[in-house]
């Protein structure tokens, strides 16, 4: 699933579009997620509240590189009562350039009845992280270019709803020489279903390399009332090719507003420096992008003439391989119509944990009732995967014990009974937890693969009985994995099933392991055969992180749950219970 910014791009080619490759976002419900919103809900908890898509885009930056020009990103951040600062959402990297105009969106809940204060962060990003996912990058890294702040209700306010503000090196009275300037411009989104998959390709595109061919890509606008442009789409880029062929990309309704609403395709020459040079552009809706697609004709792009002269009429030309207007539910779609998610967990028993009658000990179960990592994790984690899950019965296992015949396995009963592996409810699995500590010897080493394959074979039996059921694996550790390349096999033949799995690490060991699996590098995990994996079904939290207030497990589970599930459904052409075929 390509969504907007499609192919696994080398070099600085991420930084072009550097956005991230979120299937719920072809939905529109990337950023206002369904599973929290429907967490917090059966709470009682009902917001008042718009969503709303803030656009940024930046002039006369500050260049911090000496041999090419500032790599900017934004980081915007909603300031708390207590005068903290809550990281709201990140723009890509773009190349070499004082004056961005950012593709990805940064999505807040305006609610009419608080002040919200927006405080936004502009980074220079080192060469070095031309390739991390900017979501992983670590701040303190790159060189600080600019801060700026106002009120959402400010943006919203105005007659075009866009606001300028002038960026400085510090806020308050005083300030500091000015940095240029930062637009944000807001949108309400209108929830809609309705997407357009298309695909293009070009002919005889013009040459603008001297030893080689160019590297082209495509970039599509849309244009506003007020008569600007926001972008909204890249392609990939195609290395040396001048008739080249894109992967599929999905515009919503949202996107791109109407079928009559006129959008500027650009195709410009990728260049590592960030200058992509112009090779054509042109002004088509996506109704007139829908003619050419029934017509089996190309449309010639044009050169803008740079006095007041005519237009040049290239020889290039843009075709539509693929038209296709859908219906992309929603997970609540699903999850309204019947699809259940049934929570299974996984329970680390090796010795590393430290003695369970210490109290610094992992496992250690404390008299005053305060609750152990373990305990956290499963309360923490069940509390949210419970409400999805109609008989609440739940797989629970252990691994890296010396169970109660003597040997050491790496999938045993958590319940201590030879043959029934279900629990009723998280206190099942809490009572059987700890009658487990009683019953257990810690040994080791840290194996993940037997659990993973024992979830899969529950979620491929499942899928052979065509039960609506998505499965939802908690494994807790506190270690190294001593089969890491059994592991992954695992996880790649897991990849094709019903089957997430959430990994939670408690203690203090290097989890580094555990963020190569989660695999948000946009690298998918390839097997020890050379397959690749078809999704990616892994996310790592770290207790650590959790503990210090960094991190809500809550917001961690369901912030990929919701993608990977939908992957997983989308690819299969399995729509909700009752909905029509596609």
């Amino acid at each position: 699933m390509g969504g907007c910014f499609s192919g696994d791009l080398s070099g600085g080619k991420q930084a072009i579009g550097g956005v991230q490759q979120r299937p719920t976002s072809m939905a529109n419900d990337a950023a206002h997620n369904d599973a929290i919103d429907f967490f917090f809900r059966s709470r009682g908890q009902f917001p008042l509240f718009s969503q709303i898509e803030l656009s940024l885009s930046a002039s006369n930056l500050v260049d911090r590189d000496i041999t090419s020009k500032s790599d900017p990103m934004a980081v915007m951040y909603l300031k708390k009562r207590d005068g903290k600062l809550e990281e709201i959402g990140r723009t890509e990297v773009v190349l070499n350039n004082l004056n961005p105009n950012w593709i990805e969106k940064i999505t807040i809940n305006f609610h009419f009845e608080t002040v919200q204060t927006l405080v936004f962060h502009v980074y220079d990003v080192d060469t070095s992280f031309h390739n991390v996912p900017v979501k992983t990058l670590k701040l303190k890294d790159q060189d600080f270019l600019g801060e700026a702040t106002c009120v959402l209700s400010e943006i919203m306010t105005r007659p075009n709803q866009t606001v300028t503000l002038s960026l400085s090196r510090n806020l308050g009275p005083c300030g500091s020489k000015n940095r240029g300037t930062l637009a944000v411009h807001a949108e309400e989104t209108v929830a809609s279903k309705s997407v357009v998959e298309m695909a293009f390709h070009c002919c005889k595109l013009d040459n603008k390399d001297l030893f080689s061919k160019s590297d082209p890509f495509l970039r599509i606008s849309r244009v506003t009332e007020a008569g600007g442009t926001v972008p909204i789409c890249r392609t990939e880029v195609v290395d040396n090719n001048l008739n080249p062929v894109w992967k599929p990309m999905h515009l919503s309704t949202q996107q791109y507003g109407s079928k009559e609403n006129p959008l500027v395709i650009e195709c410009f020459d990728f260049n590592s420096s960030g200058n992509h040079e112009l090779i054509g552009k042109m002004q088509k809706s996506v109704a007139e992008l829908e003619n050419l697609y029934r017509e089996r004709r190309g449309a010639n792009f044009i050169y803008p003439s740079n006095q007041n002269g005519a237009d040049k009429v290239l020889k290039g030309q843009l075709f539509v391989d693929r038209f296709v207007e859908k219906v992309q539910y929603s997970f609540l779609d699903y999850i309204s119509s019947g699809f259940e998610l049934n929570f299974m967990v996984a329970v680390d028993f090796t010795a590393s944990n430290g003695d369970p009658r210490s109290p610094s000990s992992l496992h250690y179960i404390d008299p005053s009732g305060r609750l152990n990592s373990y305990q956290q994790a499963i309360v923490d984690v069940g509390e949210v995967i419970q409400f999805y899950d109609s008989d609440r019965q739940f797989p629970a296992w252990g691994f890296g014990g010396r169970t109660f015949n003597g040997s050491v396995s790496h999938c045993f009963n958590l319940n201590g009974t030879p043959d029934g592996y279900e629990v009723a409810g998280v206190d099942g699995i809490m009572a059987a937890y700890s009658s487990a500590l009683r019953n257990v010897s810690l040994a080791g080493p840290t194996i993940f693969g037997p659990v993973v394959d024992k979830a899969a074979c529950i979620a491929s039996q499942s899928l052979s009985q065509k039960s609506r059921k998505y499965f939802v694996l908690l494994i807790i550790t506190d270690g190294v994995l001593s089969d890491m390349r059994e592991t992954i096999d695992a996880l790649v033949r897991a990849s094709d099933l019903p089957l997430s799995i959430l990994i939670v690490g408690v203690g203090n060991a290097d989890f580094k392991q555990m963020e190569f699996l989660d695999a948000d590098n946009g690298r998918r995990l390839e097997s020890s055969t050379g397959r690749i994996a078809t999704r990616d079904i892994v996310q790592f939290v770290p207790m650590r992180e959790v503990h210090s207030g960094q991190i809500s497990v809550v917001q961690s589970l369901l912030e990929e749950l919701p993608g990977q599930f939908l992957t997983y459904v989308r690819t299969r052409n399995i729509n909700p219970v009752g909905a029509p075929a596609s």
